[in-house]
């Protein structure tokens, strides 16, 4: 794995965090290299403030405040944002400014460097917060695969800031370049809504929360088969999106301390107001982001449950899975037991299996497997 990245006088020794053993994936990608290397070519004026938005890994931020800019990184990944704090240490560079999807950009922005985010919500997010800002010079440059550039990404650019083109592909790679012509007064609602009638539940969804626009089918097959006892004393709600198994699951079990975990800060905003809303006390709740079950106290959970991705960013990757399943088994008590659902595909009954030595599946659909261990 190629872990030094050298771009015209610099070279950037950078790791993807969280550190994982045999690890084959690089920390930046063609699209940050390109990004990189026009910039460079623009030349923009010493100390000038750069907007780096999506930066997975800290390529973009490393080398930008390599140059001397002044830095302000905006994420909604806990994971990246640890990632550029460690990239930047490991390069001996000076900490910059690090905010969550969540905050208010900075009105002083020269120029905006982003990584296309997967998510269009987030993406017309983004471009509205940039439209709200009152200068009228700046220019964004979002780099990209070229697989994820369609004319339909352009529109969202040229009906949110202005006019966008785009650069010839390089290494699959391609930038968007777009100039801020629109000015946008006020941000619209941060968040939507949906209902789910059949469990009398209203869920608000910040712009990056995975199926915000309806119940994803997972979600609703494991709605139907939620973990319910009296003796049960804590639940952890592990990958918990916008929070509606841990509604369901303080709903069904009143006596039980209930933890909502998440590496998006917006997926947690999302589970901290829909818990809120749904009249669970405050005093039975935690919401925090965090990798996994990281600091988490050992045999401490009755129950943990999760719907793994099976995608870091834009790369398809189950290690993720595994730390959850792994975490799950270090904080659950003994007799504990995790409850997790997945595609079929996924093998989950096998990695449970194999790590807990036990494995069972409780429900199914042409498409969905919820499987249960026990420690």
């Amino acid at each position: 794995m190629k872990t030094t990245l050298q771009i015209a006088d610099i070279a950037l020794e950078l790791l993807r965090y969280p550190l994982q053993k045999n690890e084959t994936l690089q920390a930046w990608d063609a699209a940050d290299e390109y990004l990189i290397e026009y910039t460079e070519e623009k030349k923009l004026e010493p100390g000038a403030h750069i907007l780096i938005m999506n930066d997975g890994f800290g390529a973009l931020s490393c080398w930008a405040s390599s140059k001397g800019f002044r830095v302000t990184s905006i994420n909604d990944s806990w994971l990246s944002q640890q990632s550029i704090e460690q990239n930047l240490k490991a390069n001996n560079l000076g900490d910059i400014e690090r905010l969550s999807s969540l905050d208010t950009l900075p009105s002083d922005i020269d120029i905006v460097l982003m990584k296309l985010p997967k998510n269009n919500r987030l993406l017309v997010w983004q471009l509205q917060q940039v439209s709200q800002l009152t200068s009228k010079e700046i220019s964004l440059v979002a780099g990209a695969k070229v697989k994820d550039v369609h004319t339909s990404t352009l529109k969202l650019f040229e009906k949110h800031l202005g006019t966008t083109q785009t650069s010839l592909a390089k290494k699959k790679s391609r930038l968007i370049f777009c100039q801020k012509e629109k000015q946008l007064d006020g941000l619209p609602a941060a968040t939507t809504s949906f209902d789910v009638p059949d469990y009398q539940l209203t869920l608000a969804n910040h712009a990056n929360v995975f199926s915000s626009e309806s119940l994803d089918i997972a979600a609703y097959l494991m709605l139907q088969h939620m973990p319910k006892n009296e003796n049960i004393k804590h639940i952890i709600d592990l990958g918990c999106g916008n929070g509606v198994l841990a509604i369901q699951a303080a709903k069904l079990n009143p006596q039980a301390k209930i933890t909502a975990v998440d590496e998006s800060h917006m997926a947690v905003a999302s589970a901290t107001m829909n818990l809120e809303n749904h009249d669970i006390a405050p005093s039975r709740t935690h919401c925090m982001v965090n990798n996994c079950l990281d600091g988490f106290t050992p045999n401490s959970a009755d129950v943990v449950m999760c719907n793994p991705p099976f995608h870091q960013l834009q790369t398809v990757t189950d290690h993720i899975a595994w730390q959850m399943f792994c975490d799950a088994r270090r904080v659950l008590e003994p007799k504990g037991r995790i409850v997790v659902i997945g595609n079929r595909h996924l093998g989950y009954h096998t990695k449970l299996k194999r790590l807990f030595g036990n494995a069972q599946v409780i429900a199914s659909n042409r498409k969905f497997v919820i499987v249960e261990a026990y420690k």
